[in-house]
């Protein structure tokens, strides 16, 4: 049993090895590839997808896998067999020739948005898109086995999620968020930012507030790209954010977000590397980090004091008063179109809207023909006032290009997360507000790490929120947080 184990564990480590090596080509077609390219990096992705993909359905894996006995293995070996088992059999549901032919897909996929997204043309996108939905329907009822698609295609990112389950916990979010949105909205508008800020100025910023929460560059970069992602494990973590010269926001937030889910990476145990469990445990946990950085840390009152001292080192006088006047700024609820660019306040209802699409569309309720039509209705229902061009409304987010169904739900999940990891935080680290109004925020990430990262995935995403927050996730400790942030910072 030893030797069976052993040899599954050298085969697993060759296997994360070339997915990694997979992931830095998507990294490099986001930051560094030539647009000229395109078609051979297509040919690239889908050589390494064919050659994952038979490694993860290898029958020798059955084969030690039915030699264990899983009584005889500790705790971290029986997680490592329990990923490995459920990955074999995911990926031995998928012909060979389906997996392929995704990777080459989304490759080509990408590419045809990002033109779109820049003509605002959802038409031009409209043919591929299509295509990838065929593709992961295809992939979705051969995972389902008469289940629900769907919920095959969350099981990805969100292992032992159901979408019936979620459903739950979005409805039972929306009404006091809609209802904390509008009286909020009822208000003065708080003052915003209105100059013009240099590039340079944003990305030395970025990078002092990613050494601030810990990120570490010698074993990884920032890079810039249209829609900012992170990207590795282990020792090599890559991030990338994005400029906008009148939004500063945009790049500082966008980076510490980031740095949340690089962090995570690079705190996990390196014992773990290159094994199943050397990485996060799911998206949505792997969301409630870049969450809690981002806004419970971040956007806090007493970290935005250090931050506006920062700006004005780095920037001068940039119209903005003082530390309160500042603070609103960063928090300020306002109408908006782009959901990385949202309010904490009004984010997850973008979130839930790409939910309730995207369910459509794998079901096939929803025809791609009339998704930018759907899109525009419900967030016109949903958000008061209408999309004016296709880049703030259907072809923002780089996801269904990339063939990511079943991941925007995540988005609301981690947030959920976050508020239960954010309640325990504060209980055990009492003088936080005092730490992060000088710029410090090493106990807060070390406690992080310590209850939750550095973990990878040795347990199921559920339980290990829950023994990191000392009780089961509910959407009752994000709620009472925004309602008691919203309703001082506009005097409900």
């Amino acid at each position: 049993m030893v030797q069976a184990f052993d040899d599954l564990m050298r085969f697993q480590r060759d296997t994360e090895a070339l997915a990694q090596v997979a992931g830095r080509l998507g990294w490099d077609q986001e930051t560094m590839m030539p647009r000229g390219a395109a078609d051979q990096r297509s040919d690239e992705s889908a050589a390494m997808e064919s050659t994952l993909h038979q490694r993860r359905t290898d029958p020798r894996i059955a084969e030690w896998l039915s030699a264990l006995d899983m009584g005889a293995l500790d705790e971290v070996s029986q997680a490592q067999v329990r990923l490995i088992r459920r990955d074999f059999d995911r990926a031995a549901k998928i012909p060979a020739d389906l997996a392929t032919a995704i990777a080459r897909t989304v490759s080509r996929g990408h590419v045809i948005w990002a033109e779109a997204r820049a003509d605002d043309d959802f038409a031009s996108f409209a043919p591929i898109l299509r295509e990838i939905l065929d593709l992961r329907q295809q992939e979705a009822a051969a995972l389902a086995a008469g289940g629900d698609p769907y919920d095959a295609l969350l099981d990805k990112y969100e292992p032992g999620a159901k979408a019936a389950r979620l459903d739950e916990m979005f409805g039972a979010l929306r009404p006091r968020l809609v209802t904390l949105r509008e009286a909020v909205l009822e208000q003065p508008e708080l003052p915003g930012l209105t100059q013009s800020f240099d590039e340079q100025g944003q990305m030395k910023l970025a990078r002092l507030l990613a050494e601030t929460f810990g990120y570490d560059f010698k074993r990884g970069r920032v890079d810039k790209a249209v829609h900012p992602f992170s990207s590795g494990s282990g020792d090599d973590v890559r991030i990338t954010t994005r400029t906008v010269p009148l939004d500063p926001f945009n790049c500082l937030y966008s980076t510490v977000h980031e740095v949340g889910h690089a962090t995570y990476e690079q705190n996990v145990d390196p014992v773990y590397r290159l094994t199943p469990i050397g990485q996060g445990a799911s998206m949505g946990v792997h969301e409630s980090q870049s969450r809690i950085y981002e806004n419970q840390l971040g956007r806090s009152r007493a970290f935005t004091g250090w931050l506006y001292g920062q700006m004005r080192d780095t920037f001068g006088d940039f119209g903005i008063a003082d530390e309160d006047t500042f603070y609103g700024a960063v928090n300020r609820v306002k109408n908006g179109y782009i959901r990385t660019e949202a309010d904490e306040l009004q984010y997850n209802l973008h979130v839930l809207l790409r939910f309730d699409l995207e369910r459509a569309l794998v079901s096939g309720d929803l025809p791609v023909a009339d998704l930018e039509s759907a899109w525009n209705d419900r967030f016109k229902a949903d958000f008061g006032f209408g999309v004016d061009k296709a880049s703030n409304g259907v072809l923002q987010d780089v996801h269904w290009s990339a063939g990511l169904f079943g991941y925007f739900p995540t988005y609301s999940l981690g947030n959920v997360y976050a508020g239960c990891l954010y309640k325990a935080l504060r209980s055990a680290v009492p003088q936080l507000d005092d730490q992060l109004a000088k710029g410090d925020a090493t106990q807060a990430v070390e406690w992080l790490r310590e209850s939750l990262q550095q973990h990878g995935s040795l347990r199921a995403p559920r339980e290990l929120i829950t023994q990191a927050a000392g009780e089961a996730p509910t959407e009752e400790p994000l709620l009472a947080y925004l309602e008691e942030k919203f309703s001082a910072l506009y005097s409900l």
